[in-house]
């Protein structure tokens, strides 16, 4: 007779400070930095917008984690966002969080973030090409890329259920070597392009913005001027771009049972690993100023003469590169978003399913997830979304991926920030170790930048945005046929 698996019935507290703030960082450095800003250039057509957008992104993300400093101190549990949310506004808005994390949010984050890994990873294996499809399920096409970002995910899955210190290490690992090598591009980009008057060009008439628009060709239709409410709209819908290269960094919450001395780790880690980021990425966008125009043609044959706007299948950053390194760029910048978009998902996947373990605790999801396994990890809390994320790998483009995740991880922190001023007036006299920086005008200043974006979104993206809206909607009825199951059982 085979001996029972021993279960462990706590999480191990093994990270540290270093540790979280790299968690922060590495979830948030993925792919989207290196690609976004083509698009964002085609929508406001001048560098000025184009650095006042990453700048606000970066401001209304460290506002957010100085909001979630406060709340990370007050209740330093597994689940993290999930739980501020529960107790703030009970547990049927707390499942719907809960339940659009699983159904989009992170997994959505997860797919797309697999699926621009295999897409550079094709830079050196053609066959795993999108264009390579293996056979066809109804409308779904099979190819060999979709089945390599489903293997990346089984294997980062399994990494992770070995144990915290698996994941802890992959993390640093590959979060470190991305931070060393996006610095150096920095440094050099912005040192040539001081020294060639690129950069100065491109600052030149900055804030005269307009939209390109492309024929089904790819050729320029026209260029309109924006001003007014349409540079309004073309600012909020290219902020999902950079939003989205932004977002994530609240998955530390969910691992707070992992860190030690989590009330003051956590809300330290936030405001450090957000401020690094955000910094960073500012810094690459100038980077990328300094070494290529902002401007140019979809049919021109170099990367001068392409610009921002029109870089390569919208691989900024390896254009960028080229300029320094010549066309050994492709592959050198294809290995870095490789690096990249693996320590990412690792921390993606590593926080994800310590909410669902929050939430089957409470009878919100699978019991079979609120079980630790031998390592002290919610293994199958880790299994139940790898499977999904590798169905929405299948079935999900990452444009749309993008959309569904960043609208509705914007509309939840939102209501997170709003769950600070609730308990604030519920829950005077509740301890609160650390407290939110700038309260209430921060916040609220978040809520209201954040209200607005959404409304441009709904907009601008109505299906996509719709979708997003709708699936959290679901979660009323699923919560509502839990709970009645649970009575039932009862």
């Amino acid at each position: 007779m085979q001996p029972a698996v021993e279960e462990k019935t706590d999480f191990k507290r093994s990270l540290g400070l270093m540790d979280s703030t790299l968690i922060v960082s590495g979830s948030m450095i993925g792919s989207g930095v290196f690609i976004v800003s083509a698009d964002m250039a085609r929508n406001l057509g001048s560098s000025g917008w184009l650095l006042l957008l990453w700048v606000l992104t970066g401001v209304l993300t460290v506002a957010a984690a100085l909001s979630y400093g406060e709340l990370a101190g007050m209740m330093p549990k597994a689940g993290g966002q999930y739980v501020y949310i529960q107790r703030a506004f009970g547990p049927l808005l707390g499942f719907v969080y809960g339940w659009t994390v699983f159904m989009v949010i992170q997994t959505g984050t997860i797919a797309a973030v697999a699926v621009a890994f295999t897409k550079y990873t094709a830079v050196f294996v053609p066959a795993l090409s999108p264009a390579n499809v293996l056979f066809s399920l109804g409308p779904v096409d099979i190819s060999a890329g979709s089945l390599f970002a489903i293997a990346s995910l089984v294997l980062l899955t399994w990494l992770n259920s070995q144990g915290v210190q698996s994941g802890k290490l992959i993390q640093n690992v590959f979060t470190s070597a991305k931070l060393i090598a996006l610095l150096g591009l920095i440094v050099v980009g912005i040192g040539l392009g001081i020294s060639s008057g690129v950069l100065s060009a491109n600052l030149t008439d900055a804030w005269n913005a307009n939209q390109t628009l492309l024929n089904p060709d790819g050729t320029i239709a026209s260029v309109l001027p924006l001003t007014g409410i349409a540079l309004l709209l073309a600012f909020g819908t290219s902020m999902v771009g950079s939003l989205f290269s932004a977002d994530a960094w609240n998955n530390v919450t969910f691992i707070a049972g992992e860190i030690k001395n989590p009330r003051r780790n956590i809300p330290l880690a936030l405001f450090f690993g957000t401020l690094l980021v955000t910094t960073i990425y500012l810094l690459a966008n100038v980077s990328y100023l300094s070494l290529l125009p902002l401007t140019g043609s979809p049919t021109a044959t170099d990367v001068i003469g392409r610009g921002i706007q029109f870089a390569e299948a919208d691989r900024v950053a390896t254009a960028a590169s080229s300029v320094i390194f010549g066309n050994v760029a492709v592959s050198i910048m294809a290995v870095l978003i490789m690096i990249s978009t693996f320590g990412c998902n690792n921390g993606l996947i590593l926080a994800g399913a310590r909410l669902y373990y929050a939430m089957a605790k409470d009878g919100l999801f699978l019991e079979q997830a609120s079980h630790l396994n031998k390592n002290a990890v919610p293994g199958k809390a880790l299994w139940l979304q790898c499977i999904w994320a590798s169905i929405l790998c299948l079935s999900g483009r990452y444009g749309d991926l993008l959309d569904y995740c960043t609208f509705a991880s914007l509309c939840f922190y939102i209501v997170t920030i709003i769950g600070l001023f609730v308990l604030r007036r519920k829950e005077p006299d509740t301890e609160r170790p650390y407290r939110a920086v700038g309260y209430p005008l921060v916040p609220a200043l978040y809520i209201i930048a954040g209200l607005t974006i959404c409304g441009i979104l709904l907009y601008t993206k109505t299906f996509n945005t719709g979708m997003g809206l709708l699936i959290a909607g679901l979660g009323v009825p699923v919560y509502l046929l839990t709970r009645r199951g649970q009575r039932a059982i009862e």
